[in-house]
């Protein structure tokens, strides 16, 4: 696929002018989203995803156009996983709503720098090494099997890594937000902001994600240009997702699993695809290996979109029937307050944090006392 220079310099200033629009329309004036904002900005960013796809499909083929639209919808699946930790930063730092949009379009401009580093690094090694497919997709069966140990059972509370301890140690924090400011002076000593470290923590935790999404993605596609445009669309948006499904990310049980096999089955694709690149001398004598057909771009977007499919439509079954068997024992709770009222035993309202009295002894002759 031989993309000018001009689209390259069109596409990279598009995608600069969405992220200042995103900070000096939505982010300088710090402001809790609404739902109804969260959803049109989420469906805008979509369709414009979707749009730039049918274009790379009507101007370079179906085949990129395929690829393309694999490696975007991959990533935004990675994406939406990545929200969990982003939940759980926001939570241990106490970062206010109306700040969160500013945490997550810094986090979301760093990644997308980052994995940009990362992308023109793996295309290279891909360009001089074609046995780094065989560490590509190696790494993404065990990501894959990790994704499906762990299921839903991930720690409820952030633990910051060592770089964030780091940070924490060497610059002063201050204890207190002020305002949407990342740096403060107190007594004469500037100090960073709660604000900053969750801002870092964003970013530390980006340094994981790209591992996982750019081995994934170039296993769908070794255009250089699809991988950068399928990551920055990812990105592009998700910070009206984040407030979008915020409510909803618990009732998404199955999505590891899900992502566990999509992983899975893009390893398995490196493996083969390595395989038929094979110059490695202890395999097969450095000859090519094509025994085993390579999967198709058709197949691997007809196995991503079936399993998310399916993973979201039994999560949210999984969590219409935990509703349901939740209501008998709510009802049952009621009975036993009725009962307990109707035998004269009266029930007492106690504040949060009260400890309820003792009930009086009951004496042998019949009377309370």
């Amino acid at each position: 696929m031989d993309v000018p220079f001009f689209v390259w310099a069109i596409t990279i200033a598009a995608i600069v002018a969405m992220i200042v629009f995103d900070f000096v329309g939505h982010v300088r004036t710090p402001h809790a989203p609404s739902l109804k904002e969260a959803a049109t900005w989420s469906a805008v960013y979509v369709a414009i995803a979707v749009l730039f796809g049918i274009g790379v499909w009507v101007f370079a083929g179906g085949t990129y156009g395929g690829e393309y639209f694999a490696g975007y919808i991959t990533e935004k699946s990675l994406s939406v996983d990545n929200l969990f930790v982003f939940v759980l930063i926001m939570a241990s730092f106490a970062v206010p709503r109306e700040l969160q949009q500013k945490v997550l379009l810094f986090g979301i401009a760093f990644a997308l720098v980052l994995r940009t580093v990362f992308i023109f690094l793996g295309a290279a090694a891909i360009e001089n090494f074609s046995w780094v497919f065989y560490l590509f997709g190696a790494f993404l069966i065990y990501t894959a099997v990790a994704q499906a140990r762990a299921g839903g059972d991930e720690d409820e509370e952030f633990k910051e890594n060592g770089f964030l301890r780091l940070v924490r140690r060497v610059i002063p924090t201050t204890s207190d937000y002020h305002g949407d400011r990342m740096t403060t002076r107190l007594d004469g000593k500037r100090h960073i902001t709660p604000l900053a470290i969750a801002l870092v923590a964003i970013g530390s935790a980006d340094i994981l994600f790209a591992v996982d999404s750019i081995p994934a993605i170039f296993g769908l596609t070794e255009e250089t240009f699809l991988v950068f445009t399928a990551n920055a669309f990812s990105l592009l948006g998700l910070r009206q997702l984040f407030f979008l499904i915020d409510g909803l990310l618990d009732r998404l049980v199955y999505l590891h699993y899900g992502l566990a096999v999509i992983l899975g089955f893009i390893g398995i694709k490196l493996l083969i695809h390595a395989l038929h690149e094979n110059e490695l001398p202890f395999i097969n004598g450095g000859e090519h290996v094509t025994a085993i057909p390579e999967i198709p771009t058709w197949l691997s977007l007809s196995v991503i979109v079936v399993t998310l499919l399916v993973t979201t439509v039994a999560s949210l079954a999984r969590s219409r029937r935990d509703a349901r068997e939740a209501v008998p024992h709510a009802e049952a709770g009621r009975g036993a307050a009725a009962v307990a009222g109707e035998t004269g035993v009266p029930t007492v309202q106690h504040e949060p944090g009260e400890r309820p009295a003792a009930a009086p002894a009951q004496r042998t002759d019949g009377r309370s006392g």
